[in-house]
């Protein structure tokens, strides 16, 4: 079976190393009809038209603070029938993009989100979400092996992940694309919104997972701690005027206030805020809010037809190879993966110390993956902080864990 024309779209701005980091990745997706629409700043453009990253990229210069209107620039030069989302500061499983377009092939499903590990490599930051009527995400129980099609009741959506998501290209055009009013935060919320009012079900894919890293920006620093909440406040002053009555919006703004009161809260305990920084930053949510509340949404009509020809990358198939190896050997270990990674391979490299260490995985910079942990400690956090194994059980346990994400062979 002939895979369906996908095009991946990456939005980047100020994070050239992150961008290359993420082209890395996708250069190592099986998959074999894609191309790759880059819009980025002019450090982004450079970093990823150098010749060792991925051949035949469509690169279109931007450079806004806005990644609704970036993505809508994404969205009019894709020529593929369907088209991915993935944020420059994460990396894709190498068979991300085949789980997350299988849906597609189902003509009611409009919409497909994956689910989104941290920086750990382990724990997940995003699961399955639905959206009430206010935009409030809320945690829903789906099949962790297979692909779930919903269609939502009147008044709630289904929730995707900007950094994990895709979206049949002639939906997202009919709909009006991405709101440049939502220039950070709530532009895939109101997507999601938009398209369940239209009727369209969305499909949530478990196995099609991406790893992110929340590189720093001009929203937030590498710790997570906001640099500032002006388009926050902005954001929902807009959602507000678009998706919730005028009688709701007093109580939901005091809610949305609070919650973010209390975010600032936690940084300031942890010693990441200082109280004047909380005070600021609360100055700026009501300023952004104030401003929101006037703000022009909605876009013109955006173009069906591609501004370029679909562009497929030029990759040879990869046999994505597992191997393990215990702490000493590890270092030799990751220079035989990286040797082979640049002959065209896959590679994903265990190396267990005899610990009970807690596991991490990473995507490192000669594009191999690596999973560092004790013989004996945890990878999934709801598993037992000790099991007894062997080192042979271990490596088993750990390839059928990763395997059906990574397309994988052993040794």
């Amino acid at each position: 079976m002939t895979d369906q024309p996908v095009s991946v779209i990456i939005v980047s701005r100020a994070r050239p190393d992150a961008l290359r980091r993420c082209l890395a990745a996708v250069a190592q997706l099986q998959y074999s009809n894609f191309e790759v629409v880059v819009v980025a700043c002019p450090a982004g453009i450079a970093a990823a038209e150098q010749p060792d990253v991925l051949a035949d990229i469509k690169c279109i210069p931007f450079d806004e603070a806005n990644i609704s209107a970036a993505r809508n620039i994404g969205l009019i030069h894709a020529a593929g029938e369907v088209v991915a989302f993935i944020d420059d500061d994460a990396v894709p499983e190498p068979q991300w993009l085949r789980h997350l377009v299988a849906p597609a092939a189902r003509s009611n499903v409009a919409a497909m989100g994956g689910f989104v590990r941290g920086r750990n490599g382990i724990t997940f930051q995003n699961k399955a979400r639905t959206l009430d009527a206010q935009g409030t995400p809320e945690p829903v129980d789906i099949d962790p092996f297979q692909a779930t099609i919903l269609v939502p009741p009147k008044g709630r959506a289904i929730k995707t992940e900007g950094t994990n998501m895709a979206f049949r290209r002639d939906v997202l055009i009919s709909i009006g694309g991405f709101d440049p009013a939502f220039r950070f935060y709530l532009d895939e919320t109101d997507v999601n919104m938009r398209l369940a009012r239209a009727g369209h079900a969305t499909a949530l894919v478990p196995l099609a997972q991406v790893h992110h890293g929340f590189a720093p920006s001009a929203m937030r620093r590498m710790d997570r701690v906001p640099r500032d909440l002006y388009e926050i406040g902005a954001s929902w002053g807009v959602f507000q005027r678009k998706h919730i009555p005028k009688e709701a919006r007093a109580d939901h703004w005091k809610d949305q206030r609070s919650a973010e009161w209390q975010r600032l809260m936690l940084h300031m305990v942890a010693g990441r805020l200082e109280p004047r920084d909380v005070r600021r930053l609360m100055r700026r949510l009501v300023a952004g809010y104030n401003e929101g509340q006037t703000r022009s949404f909605g876009c013109g009509p955006l173009a069906r037809h591609a501004a370029m020809p679909f562009r497929p990358v030029k990759s040879a198939p990869r046999v994505a190879r597992f191997s393990a190896v215990r702490g000493l050997r590890g270092a030799a270990a990751l220079k035989d993966a990286a040797t082979r990674v640049a002959a065209g391979g896959g590679e994903t490299v265990l190396v267990l110390s005899r610990t009970a260490l807690f596991h991490r995985v990473y995507f490192d910079a000669q594009g191999v993956w690596v999973q560092r942990g004790g013989l004996f400690g945890r990878a999934n956090r709801d598993e037992p902080l000790f099991r007894l194994t062997t080192f042979a059980r271990r490596r088993a346990r750990e390839m059928a864990r990763v395997a059906s994400v990574r397309g994988l062979i052993g040794e």
